[in-house]
């Protein structure tokens, strides 16, 4: 394999950002005057018409019932109001609707109140970013909704209460210290009046964590370290002091299964990179850990892959889905992996079962899994080490990043943003640790991204029944990678961005039949929603291209394949309707 690389600099580094400081924390335009309390009965049972978590739904699934908006209307859809958030870098939230406000949530600690049907703005909270702020990602995934409050999470490491009427602060809370390399990216996950996050910054050598707030004043309740310390299970994974710095960010929001009051939450990497550096299993890094809302307790956890070595986070949590497979009916956990690895686990009160596990993409780093525990089996070949290089595939952007696969409800498939034939390599290095500064266990212009040999394709929008394992279909992308959530929906659509011809798609559910698709401002990395205002279905998405989208654009420029860098940047708000 030949393998073209590019520097550190440039696709790791290009959006990576210091900040300056913003005018001010907040400027307020107007009010919302009948604004709907979130209370928990409408989490746990949302209204069809609104979109109030991250993927709508505390299981995770990314699925609307609205089915207005179909298969045999799809076409007549049309632009119906724009919103440019005058903010340039990723934007990576789902757009948050509660009858009829809407809350976007942009990068650079930007938080936007708009009036669901017509676009116009009630209100702009600023975030006071500090001058020396400095961090890998910068971006938000969302807001959080409880009572009359809205919650941001931001990467000065933060979580700060808004009045959900005017956008004031009402409270602020400092979670970690930014200059250490902490900060958070996430929406928070609302359950039961808490807040609860997960911290960012695997790549700083911190120790990843999830807290709970008092949604009411701020409060901590509780803290969790992914990272088991002296006397908790697990600490025996770990050598020596290894843990203390070990990773396991905890970065996206986790799914909550109401019944048994129980939280999943991914897990990233573990650091620095090459696992000869710190031998073990390494728990709970590249996991889904289940945690008890009222104390923070692990109840459970699966571990993807014991001691990570690709910088394969696996900090997408799990949808819950109840599955019928292999002749019984189960409450399953099912989760597309950064490893390339497409998970069927099954859920219980004490216990994380492994049910089933495939490759959904190539991969040369594992040759099987064993049956009874689903722990992956590694060739050594493709696993990093000190002092050697190895390749392995896919990249270390994985299978699949961060976007969020959607499932259907409907057609009982789940639809998967993947990344085909990309490949990278790293030689392992041993550098001591510097608090605030990248920590990869690798010479920066070392890393890079190539392509595999004969490759026609990069991104895949999939099809898989998981009751089966099988492929049901694929839309193959020649020229790009997809990098955007997804989402499904009742009209036997699937919503999906991620490509940098700066197209909308809509998909045919049951058969990837492109139905509809329109160019707009910039690339789509958020997940789109669908939303109802008096009685109309709206579809709608953040066009705002940026962070690691960018990057693997960067290299793919530079590798002689045919593809440009030229995706313009900046924000804009994209609300479409069937025209009448």
């Amino acid at each position: 394999m030949t393998i073209k690389h590019i520097t550190i600099k440039q696709w790791l580094l290009s959006s990576t950002v210091a900040f300056t400081c913003l005018v001010a924390p907040a400027a307020i335009a107007g009010t919302i005057d009948n604004y709907s309390p979130v209370t928990a009965s409408r989490l746990e049972n949302p209204e069809p018409g609104n979109w109030m978590l991250y993927r709508r739904t505390y299981d995770g699934q990314g699925y609307s019932p609205l089915s207005q908006i179909d298969t045999t209307n799809v076409k007549n859809l049309v632009p119906v109001w724009t919103f440019a958030t005058g903010v340039i870098e990723g934007h990576e939230a789902p757009p948050i609707v509660n009858n009829g406000v809407m809350f976007i949530a942009t990068p650079m600690g930007q938080v936007i109140a708009l009036d669901a049907k017509t676009g116009e703005q009630y209100w702009r909270y600023k975030r006071e970013l500090p001058d020396d702020l400095f961090q890998l990602h910068p971006t938000s995934r969302g807001v959080g909704l409880w009572q009359d409050k809205v919650y941001l999470a931001t990467t000065d490491d933060h979580v700060v209460a808004l009045d959900a009427k005017t956008g004031k602060v009402v409270w602020d809370k400092k979670v970690q210290d930014y200059k250490k390399g902490q900060y958070l990216t996430l929406m928070p996950l609302i359950v039961d009046g808490k807040v609860i996050v997960g911290g960012s910054g695997g790549e700083f050598g911190v120790r990843g964590y999830v807290v709970a707030f008092d949604a009411n004043d701020g409060k901590e309740l509780w803290r969790t370290f992914t990272i088991p310390g002296e006397g908790e299970p697990g600490h025996d994974t770990w050598s020596g002091d290894d843990w203390k710095q070990g990773g396991g960010s905890a970065w996206m929001t986790g799914t909550y299964d109401k019944d048994t009051k129980t939280i999943y939450w991914g897990v990233g990497n573990a650091a620095p990179w090459p696992g000869s550096i710190h031998p073990g299993d390494n728990l709970y890094t590249s996991s889904v850990i289940a945690l008890d809302p009222a104390n923070g307790k692990i109840k459970a956890y699966h571990q993807y892959h014991q001691n990570d070595s690709w910088d394969w986070d696996e900090v997408d949590a799990p949808m819950l889905v109840d599955l019928q497979r292999d002749g019984r009916s189960f409450k399953s956990l099912i989760h597309p992996g950064r490893d390339a690895i497409f998970w069927v686990l099954e859920r219980t009160p004490e216990r994380i079962n492994y049910v089933a596990g495939w490759p959904f993409v190539y991969t040369d780093v594992w040759k099987g899994i064993e049956p009874e525990s689903g722990r992956p089996i590694v060739d050594p070949e493709h696993k990093p080490t000190l002092g050697k290089r190895i390749e392995f595939c896919p990249s270390l952007w994985g299978g699949k990043d961060w976007p969020s696969a959607a499932y259907s409800q409907k057609t009982g498939l789940v639809y998967v943003p993947a990344n085909e034939n990309f490949c990278g390599g790293f030689t392992g290095e041993k550098t001591p640790l510097v608090p605030g500064q990248l920590w990869l266990g690798t010479k920066a212009e070392d890393i890079g991204l190539s392509v595999r040999p004969g490759a026609d394709h990069f991104g895949e929008l999939q099809a898989w029944d998981p009751a089966t394992g099988k492929k049901v279909w694929s839309h193959n992308f020649p020229k790009s990678q997809l990098f955007g959530s997804v989402t499904a929906t009742a009209g036997d659509l699937v919503l999906a961005g991620g490509t940098n011809d700066r197209m909308f798609r809509i998909f045919n559910a049951k058969t990837g039949e492109v139905l509809w698709e329109m160019k707009t401002n910039s690339g789509i990395m958020a997940m789109p929603i669908a939303y109802e205002v008096d009685g109309v279905e709206y579809i709608a998405v953040q066009s705002g291209w940026g962070v690691d989208a960018q990057r693997i654009q960067d290299a793919l420029s530079k590798d002689n394949v045919g593809i440009e860098d030229n995706v313009p940047q900046g924000g804009v708000v994209w609300v479409f309707a069937v025209k009448k």
